[in-house]
Order: C-alpha cells, then structure tokens, then sequence
C-alpha cells in the first residue's frame, strides 16, 4: 500500500479538518501554466505514459542525469519504454525530493495505481497506464474536467495567432483558457537576427508596418488589445530582474533603429529600451485591470555544451542571487507616480529575497484593490514543502496572508494538477498547526474561510476573468 494516505501530510487534527473540509473539494484556478492550447484545442488523447508523464518534463530529466542516466534516455530519440523504465529506475533515488511525492500522487490519482514506483513495477504501471489513457477521462479535456480546472491561463506569444484559443472558445468547455500575453522575445536588442525576426512577425500579425519604435509599440499594442479581446487578463515577464534605467524616447528610438539595422544593443541601452518596454506595457495592463505577473531570478542555460546540443528550457537552469529589490522598487515607482502600477504578482526564485521582496510589494499596495501587490507562490526549483512554507511564512509575517491567491501549475504537463493538492495539504498543515498551538484561534470558520479562498476564490476575485 502507498505511504500517500488521505493523511498525508497533514500531521495533526485541525489540519486534516481544514483539508477535507475546506480544501479539498474546491476547484482549480491555475492562472498561469504552459498548457499547449494546440493539445486543449485538439483534445489530445496520449500514446502511453511517455508521452502524459516524461515528455517535456526537465524536471525528471535533472533527476535523470543527477542517476547516471545517459542522455538519450533523457532528451533523445530512445524507445519511449526504455525512457519510462530508466525514469521508474531513478524514483528510489528521489526520496526527499519533491519528485517523489509528485509521481506517486500522479499515478494514483490519474490512474488509480497504488503500486511504489521502481524497476520491478516499471511493466505493470506501464501496461496498466496505457490502458487507462485509453478512456476519455484521459484526454486532455477529461483531465481538465476530472480535476474541476475551472480556468486555465496559457503563456503565450504576443505574435501568436491565438487560432487555438478561438477553437477551444467555440467548444464551450467547462474550463475557460484564456491567453497570456508574454512579450519576452521583444527584449532582445542585444541580439539583432533574433529581435528582427520577432519583429518581422510581429509586423505580420498586428498588420502594420514597423520602422519605428512608435509603430513596433502601436503593433505591440494591437496585440494586446486582442489578447484582451480574446479574454486575456494577464500579461508575463521571465526576467533575471527588473529592468530600470533613466532614459528618454528619443535613446530607446535609437536603440530599436541600430537593433533594426543589426547592431547589438550594449548592456546598459538593453536595460533602457527594456525598463521602456516593461513600463509601457504596465500602463497597459493598469488601463485594462490586467495583472502582470513577474517570475525573477532563474538563470537560464548555464551548460554550453548541453545548450548547443539539446537547446533552452531542457533541464540546465538554476537559482540567480542578482540583487532584485532596489530596480524593482524603481520599477514599481515609475509607474505609480502616474497612478498607472498594475496589479502584480512577483515570484521570488531565491527564496533569501522573500523578505526584502515582500516589504517592498508592501510599498506600493494602494488602498483601493486588496492584495494589489502580491508575493507569488514558490516558483519552479521552490514549489515543495519547504520553500511554499517559506513563502508562506514571509508572507504571512509581512503582508496579508488570507489575501493570497495561491497556488499554480507553472507546468507544460497535464498530469501536473495534483500540485494543487500537494499546495493544499502544505497549506493546511501550516494552519492546523497554528490552531492547535494556540496561534490562531479554534474558528473553522474563520480560518477554514480563509483556506477555502487562497485554494480558489481569491484568484477569482483578484484576476477578473469574465465568466468564472
């Protein structure tokens, strides 16, 4: 029998009440992911275990390889088998990691599999599995209905089409997908061949000429505006930190036009024309009462030689320490002196800034809209128990914590859904805890209330999304 109990982790009495009670049965809001909307528009059925658990998935991979797992078995062309018994092989290997708690939740509550994940049970899981994916509850919509995601927000590129959006919108499914407008490729200045095939693209799809910096903001622009038309409320920036610099129209002009004509921007015209860009597009989201959600501090592709061989978002980022408070605290201050500061959510990757970045968020909340600045939930190497406690535990000395609006995927995998309930039970234990040490009082009421709206309303009230 699996050591995942209808228990698990919850350690105490008053926690496993506000699980069950409060928790559990909520729906999921998961604002922010990397859902393909391709495999929601198609109702993507999957193939085996493969497909619905490994691939794309950099998380195992860094296991993988951390176990002597060769390449191939990892990122390369292997038989897909050979790739689900090396990753069954690794498991053991991950107790203590998040990995290993994250698996077996996953074959359990996906596939009713109550067997420990090892070579021996490699062929049973996988033949049973991929029996199961055989039955519609597995398809993409059936996940999505099985785990009651009531609003899924996809990443994506301001010059995609969003044809798939508009597909999954004449479904009419349970689940609302809405677009994130994410304008990341737009701050490559010290790369010209790549920002001028972005921009080339961009021209295309906005449908206007661009040679100049006031016509690639008026294209940007359009584009935003349709992600708000096709129900778009969130905009996201993967940035080491905040870019900040004094400067005027008139420079980032003249670093957009030599960009353009394939000059490098230097580092300090980069860190203008992208404080420029980033500053534009928070008056947008203000003017809109769009949230911009902020993911600062990973530092990305550190290994060349696997770079060059197997490319980015494949397994070789880590934790940055930049210093993150001072820019973004400059940030935030040249869009609220005009009254234009959007609602924000930072997620902090180096957990040491939680307390700095949370006491600046506290800087710039407005009185009017609660929880306007928020500290996001842990992110990517930080969502496991002790860094979401951490974030929890800043969060809550330094700011509102009942105001929280809790938990995300952040993931390209549809098995990913019991993170929410992972999240849960975290949360849930933490307040138990707090009851039953007489640090919060004994009112289900009131903390279970509490509870049941960090698991979903409060995203609901906080994002605005039409329909939900």
């Amino acid at each position: 029998m699996s050591f995942i109990t209808d228990d698990f982790l919850l350690q105490n009495d008053t926690a496993r009440t506000l699980y069950h009670e409060y928790a559990k049965s909520e729906p999921i809001f998961d604002y922010h992911c990397h859902l393909p909307p391709e495999d929601v528009a198609g109702n993507r059925r999957f193939a085996n275990l493969f497909e619905i658990w490994l691939e794309g998935d950099h998380y195992k991979w860094r296991a993988m390889r951390a176990n002597g797992v060769p390449e191939p078995l990892c990122t390369g062309d292997a038989d897909p088998y050979d790739k689900f018994l090396a990753w069954c092989k690794t498991v053991p290997y991950t107790l203590r990691n998040p990995l290993y708690h994250w698996s077996h939740l996953e074959l359990q509550r996906y596939f009713d599999i109550d067997l420990p994940i090892n070579g021996d049970t490699a062929k049973e899981i996988w033949e049973t599995g991929n029996e199961k994916l055989k039955s519609d509850a597995l398809s993409a919509h059936g996940i999505l209905k099985k785990f009651k995601v009531k609003v899924v927000g996809t990443t994506d590129d301001p010059t995609d089409s969003l044809e798939n959006h508009q597909v999954i919108q004449s479904m009419r499914l349970d689940t609302k997908v809405i677009p994130t407008f994410r304008p990341d490729k737009g701050l490559q200045v010290d790369n010209p061949t790549a920002f001028n095939e972005w921009v080339d693209r961009l021209s295309e799809v906005a449908g206007i000429a661009i040679d100049s910096l006031n016509s690639f903001f008026d294209a940007l622009k359009k584009r935003h505006d349709f992600f708000h038309e096709m129900g778009g409320r969130l905009t996201d920036h993967g940035l080491e930190r905040c870019f900040y610099a004094e400067t005027n129209e008139a420079t980032v002009s003249n670093v957009f036009d030599n960009a353009r004509n394939g000059t490098a921007a230097t580092e300090n015209e980069k860190e203008q024309f992208g404080f420029f860009l980033m500053r534009e597009v928070g008056r947008w989201n203000a003017e809109k009462g769009w949230t911009m959600q902020l993911h600062l501090g990973a530092l990305r592709s550190n290994n060349t030689r696997m770079f060059k061989s197997v490319g980015s978002d494949t397994g070789f980022d880590s934790i940055g320490d930049t210093p993150q408070v001072e820019t973004m605290g400059k940030f935030f201050d040249s869009l609220d002196q005009t009254n234009q500061l959007p609602k924000t959510v930072v997620y902090n990757l180096n957990w040491s800034d939680n307390y700095s970045v949370a006491t600046m968020l506290g800087n710039f909340q407005d009185g009017v809209i609660p929880g306007k600045m928020q500290l996001g939930t842990g992110w990517w190497h930080l969502d496991q128990k002790e860094a979401m406690t951490a974030q929890m535990n800043a969060l809550s000395n330094l700011g509102l914590f009942p105001r929280f609006v809790g938990m995300l995927t952040d993931s390209r995998s549809f098995l990913s859904y019991p993170r929410h309930e992972y999240f849960r039970r975290i949360l849930c234990n933490l307040a138990g805890s707090d009851v039953e040490n007489g640090e919060l009082p004994k009112d289900m009421e009131l903390v279970g209330g509490m509870v049941r709206n960090i698991c979903y309303q409060n995203a609901v009230d906080f994002f605005g999304v039409e329909g939900v």
